[in-house]
Order: C-alpha cells, then sequence, then structure tokens
C-alpha cells in the first residue's frame, strides 16, 4: 500500500488530537504530519479531521480509518509478540495470563523464575475474557474449566482446583453452623454477580441456593475471597487459598464436582520455542505442592 504512511500518520493523529503530539510519536517534523493529513484526505475526497484551536478532532470518516487503523496496529503488536518468542534464548517478554485469583500462587513463582532467566521480561495478564493466543496476545494461558479446543492450542491437564465453602468463625457464631445443604437456605452468601459464569461451584451455588440469599455479589474473585474472609457470608475459596487462615471453617464437607480443573494451553506456533518449554518445565516444576 503507497499511502501506509498516510494512514499512519492519520491514525496517530485521530489518538492524540493534536499535530505536534502524532509528530512527537512519529519521530517526525509537524509539516510532515500536515503533508500527509493533506495529502490522504486529497486521495479519500473526505475530511478525516475538523481543524480548530486545541487541534484536530476526527470526523466520522476519520473515527472510521481511526478504528481500522487501530485494528491492523493491533495486529502487528500481536505479530510483533509471537516473533519474539521464536528465539533459542529465554529472554524478552514472556506474556502469561491466568484468572485472577490465581496470582497469589502465580506471582511468587513468575518471579522464582525471572531469577533463573533474568532476561526474561513478564507480562502477567488477569481477567475475566480468554486472550487469544492465535493473535499472540500470550506466550502461556493457565486456563481453568472444561478442555479448552480452540483450534491449533495445545492443551495440557495442569491440576485440580480444590474449591470448599467457607465462613468466618465470627460469621457462625452470630448465625449458626449449618448441618446439610438443606439448612443453607437460611444463610447470607457471598456470590458471582453474573448467572452466566461456568465455574461448577458457581453452578452448584445457583442451584442450591436462593438468589435473594447471595446477599454479598462480584465479579472479581479477589473481592469474593475478601468478603468471605471479612463475614459478609458464606462462600466458596480455593482450598489452597483458605486453609491457612484460622480464622476460615469449612462449613459443610467439599463435593469433588465443585472443583476446576486447570489447564495449560499454548499455540502450536510457539509451544516448541526455548522460552515456551522453559516456563512450562518451571511451572509444572515448582506448583507440584498445588494439589491438595
Amino acid at each position: 500500500m503507497d499511502n501506509w504512511d498516510e494512514i499512519k500518520t492519520a491514525y496517530q493523529v485521530a489518538r492524540l488530537g493534536t499535530v505536534s503530539g502524532a509528530a512527537d510519536v512519529l519521530g517526525v517534523h509537524h509539516a510532515t504530519v500536515i503533508r500527509h493529513i493533506d495529502a490522504l484526505e486529497g486521495r479519500l475526497g473526505v475530511k478525516l479531521f475538523q481543524r480548530h484551536a486545541r487541534g484536530y478532532t476526527a470526523t466520522e470518516a476519520g473515527q472510521d480509518l481511526l478504528r481500522v487503523a487501530q485494528a491492523t496496529d493491533d495486529q502487528f503488536s500481536q505479530l510483533a509478540g509471537r516473533i519474539k518468542g521464536l528465539g533459542d534464548e529465554v529472554s524478552g517478554d514472556l506474556v502469561i495470563t491466568s484468572l485472577i485469583n490465581l496470582a497469589p500462587r502465580m506471582v511468587p513463582l513468575l518471579a522464582r523464575f525471572q531469577e533463573q532467566y533474568p532476561d526474561v521480561v513478564v507480562r502477567y495478564l488477569t481477567g475475566e475474557r480468554l486472550f487469544r493466543l492465535e493473535y499472540g496476545e500470550a506466550h502461556v494461558a493457565v486456563r481453568a474449566g472444561t478442555a479448552p479446543d480452540q483450534p491449533d492450542n495445545v492443551v495440557q491437564s495442569f491440576h485440580n482446583q480444590q474449591m470448599g465453602l467457607y465462613a468466618t468463625r465470627r460469621y457462625l457464631s452470630i448465625h449458626g453452623t449449618p448441618k446439610s445443604v438443606d439448612d443453607l437456605r437460611t444463610h447470607r452468601f457471598v456470590g458471582h454477580d453474573s448467572d452466566q459464569s461456568r465455574a461448577p461451584f458457581n453452578r452448584w451455588m445457583r442451584a442450591n441456593v436462593p438468589a435473594e440469599a447471595i446477599v454479598f455479589r462480584s465479579t472479581d474473585s479477589r473481592a469474593l475471597d475478601v468478603a468471605v474472609k471479612t463475614g459478609a457470608g458464606i462462600g466458596f475459596m480455593a482450598v489452597l487459598d483458605a486453609r491457612d487462615d484460622p480464622e476460615l471453617v469449612e462449613v459443610i464437607p467439599r463435593r469433588e464436582d465443585w472443583s476446576a480443573p486447570l489447564w495449560l494451553v499454548t499455540h502450536v506456533d510457539l509451544h516448541r520455542t526455548t522460552k515456551v518449554q522453559a516456563f512450562l518445565s518451571f511451572l509444572k516444576k515448582r506448583a507440584k505442592d498445588w494439589q491438595v
């Protein structure tokens, strides 16, 4: 494309809103930015920006260009991330993703891995959404639930995350200790705010606890753990995270169908790279004590 430089320039102007800002990012003179914008508008036959005293504001056509250029820029960034993982050295970016509730266990391991490989820059991404390995958004994903089935991914069984139903001693002293599943209906609960959560323990809670009894809700597992620990109600926690807290009591015997299997997922293009293999081996060895 013979006008790619002009599109990059327009993208930066739309993103930053000023010619000087775009010039700084691109490392060119501000006159070059103006020339690129004028040339691109002339070629397309539309105004991409409204000029005003405070800078440039994208028109509707400019917003369309911004969306296309943003997607293209993201694709190039993701491609660069994938290419960086193809070397023979354990160095550069290592992008790991997992659910946020695994962070207390993942972060110490990532720090230990960096001690062994100091040239690695760790990027640890957490969140509800699935980061797309096929676009280079991560080198390794630790996922929970049913086995991932995205094409071109290498999936390995990792661990079973045992979950228990916990309350604080203070909560139980005030509200009593349930003796059976039927007794749970009279208690206060901490639970996920979304009915779409696929975690087996969340599905069990929705099926066995009245909706009105789930009085503290969040989509953030960290907030749910804190709510249980501060006595807001009975809630699910990973057994590994709860067992060392003397104030927490497992209120009824845990069930096997509450557990969530964990999987290690890599893209086939990066699975055999030195960096990814080094991390997978390290993680499997150091995470053996994750089993209850």
